[in-house]
């Protein structure tokens, strides 16, 4: 089958079964979802959930993280991982967000990549569930396994295979993409043991079918 055939089913099978697919980090405001995506860097959302129930209530604008004591921003995001850097981040971002942006998230791509602990996949991110503004597709760890699998990419890297994926899938599909990959990665085709025989992508899988 034709790679861009073959995103398209994939797209349409995985949509009548996760109809309500969509971005699980909570989030109220666009300064919430920078953060919450800096902090689901080697984390769960579900903890990221969590973490930021208390957060957002103790620092409300991107004013608010910029004036943070460093160490005890740190210790607030501690069970999300690699909490010290992340805090710098978060802290050095929002710095910037008010200085430079009058407090608020910047809407460009090149903007957001010029914030510290801001890659391609959280600038994305950020844009599509912030400000309806879909420029690429984040790549994360669901994403880039089932992409390959697939047989959707041949790449390893996350910015070559997000690049690959915006030629072969049509772009309206872009914003609705990662998370029907989220969703089907989690429940079917987990990372240790997918279960394929209860697939309905396993006539279509390069990896089931090699």
């Amino acid at each position: 089958m034709d790679v861009k055939k073959k995103a398209k089913e994939i797209v349409k099978r995985l949509r009548k079964v996760y109809p309500d697919a969509k971005i699980a980090l909570r989030f109220e405001n666009p300064v919430q979802l920078l953060v919450a995506t800096i902090l689901s860097a080697q984390c769960k959302d579900e903890r990221v959930n969590d973490v930021t129930e208390k957060l957002f209530k103790k620092y409300k604008t991107a004013e608010d993280f910029a004036k943070a004591d460093l160490e005890e921003l740190a210790e607030d995001i501690k069970s999300t991982g690699f909490y010290k850097q992340k805090a710098k981040y978060i802290k050095e971002a929002c710095k910037i967000i008010v200085e430079r942006y009058h407090g608020e998230v910047p809407k460009t791509m090149d903007e957001l990549l010029e914030l510290p602990g801001v890659a391609r996949k959280t600038a994305n991110i950020v844009l599509a569930n912030a400000y309806g503004i879909v420029d690429g597709i984040p790549v994360d760890t669901h994403v880039r396994r089932l992409s390959q699998r697939l047989g959707l990419v041949k790449s390893k890297q996350p910015e070559k295979i997000e690049k690959e994926l915006m030629e072969v899938l049509d772009k309206k599909d872009w914003f609705e993409f990662p998370y029907l990959m989220q969703a089907h990665g989690r429940k079917i085709c987990t990372s240790k043991k997918p279960k394929c025989e209860e697939c309905i992508l396993k006539d279509i899988c390069d990896a089931y079918l090699s």
